[in-house]
């Protein structure tokens, strides 16, 4: 099986969130591609099925377990396509958990992705959070994960949280900081480790929440994010109501093989 690996929402070499591509050319049985994501240890791993159609298959696994969206993986699956293997499409469309997601091939070298938005609700600030994260929290929301509201960049660039009291925090899938920006309009970092990723590099279905939030806060529906991981990425985002766009540059890593026998 042909196998990528390309670092997506990157400006330059070794930055932005490494992403595993296995195309394949029929799926396979699921707990080979847990196998298979286990083995990469990177945050996913995205396993693409060309359809009849034209339109491709996409799932994504991490290493403990398959998710629901994947912002990254799926930049890096379409960069793949259209870059290594001479697809040429106009757009890529994958059908995903998450229904039908778009990626655009754009100018300087840039993604851009439409992705579902994902509504907010406001929740209380409780002490074990506080305790998790280490530092205040000026505000508590919560959709598929946890969003805390910090006081501001430095807040967000200098957190070392206690990533198994973050494992611990109930309801989310991982938790996220965020806050107003200095050299873009907003920051973020995210954490995940009880689901095998103790800090994702650059999240991109973050934004699906992220994008909307801020949008409303700063009266604006064009925004720059950065990611304050210590690889960091860049995303271009749009607000689109109950879509959000998002769009950054992708780089090769790795080319190669995968083999395996199916039992």
């Amino acid at each position: 099986m042909n196998y990528y690996i390309a670092d997506a929402f990157a400006d330059r070499q070794f930055s932005g969130n490494p992403a595993g591509v296995c195309i394949l050319e029929e799926p396979l049985p699921e707990d080979l591609m847990q196998h298979i994501a286990n083995e990469n240890n990177l945050a996913e791993t995205a396993f693409v099925v060309p359809r009849e159609d034209g339109d491709c298959d996409l799932r994504w696994f991490t290493p403990v377990t398959e998710i629901d969206l994947c912002g990254h993986a799926t930049l890096a699956s379409a960069f793949i396509l259209h870059e290594m293997l001479g697809a040429g499409k106009a757009v890529y469309r994958f059908h995903t958990q998450s229904g039908l997601l778009e990626v655009t091939p754009k100018e300087n070298n840039l993604y851009e992705m439409d992705f579902p938005a994902w509504p907010l609700r406001q929740v209380e600030v409780t002490e074990q959070m506080r305790q998790a994260i280490g530092c205040g929290i000026l505000e508590a929301h919560l959709a598929r994960d946890l969003i805390l509201l910090l006081e501001d960049e430095a807040a967000v660039q200098n957190l070392r949280p206690d990533l198994r009291a973050v494992a611990a925090l109930p309801e989310a899938f991982g938790v996220a900081v965020t806050a107003k920006g200095v050299s873009c309009d907003f920051v973020s970092r995210f954490f995940a480790p009880g689901e095998g990723i103790p800090e994702d590099h650059v999240t991109g279905s973050l934004h699906c929440m992220l994008i909307p939030f801020w949008a409303a806060r700063l009266g604006k529906d064009v925004l720059t994010a950065r990611q304050l991981s210590p690889r960091g990425g860049t995303l271009y985002c749009g607000n689109h109501g109950e879509r959000v766009k998002m769009a950054g540059r992708a780089r090769l890593y790795l080319k190669g093989e995968i083999r395996f026998t199916i039992e």
